[in-house]
C-alpha cells in the first residue's frame, strides 16, 4: 500500500511540476527514484501515464484522467498519515513558513522559544524573505505577509490592517519648521522606497483623518527598497520618511523617530496568514496558525498599527 501511495505521489508531483527532476526537489528524492516510482505503478496499473521524452514530460489522456481522480485524495491521505504518525497524538514534524525579512525578524522570530516550549516536536523551518512565495510549488506549510496572490488552493486569514506614516528623527527636525500640510514635504529631504513589483519609486498617497486624499512624489535624496532600511536612514538625519506602523512604531515609542502631519497616513494593506487549503490539515500547520491568530490578537497589533 505504501509503495502504491509514493507512486502516486511521485506521479502527481512530476505532473504537477511538470518534470521528474522538479518532483524530486519537491520531495527531497533523486530524479532516477522519481521515474522509478511511477514506472512501478504504470507497470502495476497496465497503463501508460506519462509520454516522455529528453525535453518534455506529457501526460497521457489515461494520465489527465487519473490526474484528475487521484490529486485532492492525495492531499487528503498525506494529511492524515502526518497526524497519525505523529508521537503520541501531539503536533510534530518540521514546519516551513515564509516571512518578509524585518517583519519576520522583528514580529514573528520573538514568538519562537514560546511556541517550541508549546509544541517540543515541531521543528521550525523559518525562511525570511523579501518576496512572495509560491506555497505549493516550493512546499510552504504556511507564509505570513502581504499582498500575497491568492491562487487556487490558498486560504488566506487576516491577521491586522496596516497602515503608513510620515517619520523624521528629532536631529533632522531640530531648526526647521515642521510641515503643516503635504505639500510642505517638499521643502524637506525625503528618502523614497523603490518598488521591486513594479520597479519604480512608490508616491506617497495620503489619506487624512476627515476624507482628503492627495498624491505627494518629491524628488527624493535616496530611495531605498527595504522600510526597516528607511526607518535607519531616517534615524541618521537624512530626511523624512514614509513607512508601515510595525516598523516605525519601536522608534516612535523611545522618541528616535518623530511623527509629522499625524492627520494624514496612507493605507498599507493587510498582514495575513496564508496555508494551503485541506480537508484535514496537518497538526503542526493548524496549532501555528492558531498560535499566531491569538498572538496578534492578545497584542491587539491591528489597533497598534493603526494611524487614525
Amino acid at each position: 500500500m505504501m509503495e502504491t501511495l509514493r507512486g502516486i505521489e511521485s506521479f502527481v508531483r512530476s505532473a504537477e511540476l511538470g518534470s521528474f527532476s522538479a518532483a524530486a526537489r519537491r520531495l527531497s528524492m533523486t530524479a532516477g527514484g522519481v521515474s522509478k516510482n511511477v514506472g512501478k505503478l504504470e507497470a502495476d496499473m497496465g497503463v501508460r501515464l506519462f509520454q516522455r521524452s529528453t525535453r518534455k514530460l506529457t501526460l497521457t489522456e489515461a494520465g489527465e484522467q487519473f490526474l484528475q481522480q487521484v490529486t485532492g485524495g492525495l492531499d487528503t491521505i498525506q494529511s492524515a498519515i502526518a497526524n497519525a504518525s505523529n508521537a503520541g497524538g501531539k503536533p510534530a514534524g518540521t514546519l516551513k513558513v515564509g516571512m518578509a525579512m524585518a517583519f519576520g525578524r522583528d514580529q514573528i522570530l520573538p514568538l519562537l522559544g514560546d511556541f517550541l516550549a508549546l509544541y517540543p516536536d515541531i521543528k521550525p523551518d523559518w525562511r525570511f524573505d523579501n518576496r512572495q512565495v509560491d506555497l505549493i510549488a516550493e512546499s510552504f506549510d504556511v507564509a505570513i505577509g502581504g499582498g500575497i496572490q491568492i491562487s487556487p488552493g490558498i486560504v488566506m486569514r487576516q491577521l491586522a490592517k496596516v497602515h503608513l506614516i510620515l517619520v523624521a528623527s528629532p536631529g533632522y527636525l531640530k531648526g526647521k519648521s515642521l510641515p503643516k500640510t503635504p505639500e510642505d514635504l517638499y521643502a524637506l529631504d525625503t528618502l523614497m522606497r523603490f518598488s521591486q513589483t513594479t520597479s519604480r519609486v512608490t508616491p506617497w498617497h495620503l489619506r487624512s483623518n476627515s476624507g482628503e486624499q492627495v498624491t505627494v512624489e518629491p524628488q527624493p535624496r535616496a530611495t531605498l527598497n527595504d522600510p526597516e532600511a528607511l526607518c535607519c536612514a531616517a534615524l541618521m538625519d537624512l530626511g523624512v520618511v514614509h513607512v508601515p506602523m510595525p516598523h516605525a512604531s519601536p522608534y516612535l515609542q523611545d522618541g528616535r523617530l518623530v511623527r509629522l502631519l499625524p492627520d494624514w497616513y496612507s493605507d498599507g494593506g493587510e498582514i495575513s496568514i496564508y496555508f494551503t487549503a485541506k480537508k484535514l490539515m496537518p497538526a503542526k500547520t493548524r496549532v501555528f496558525i492558531d498560535f499566531v491568530i491569538e498572538h496578534f490578537k492578545q497584542q491587539d497589533l491591528s489597533r497598534k498599527w493603526s494611524a487614525i
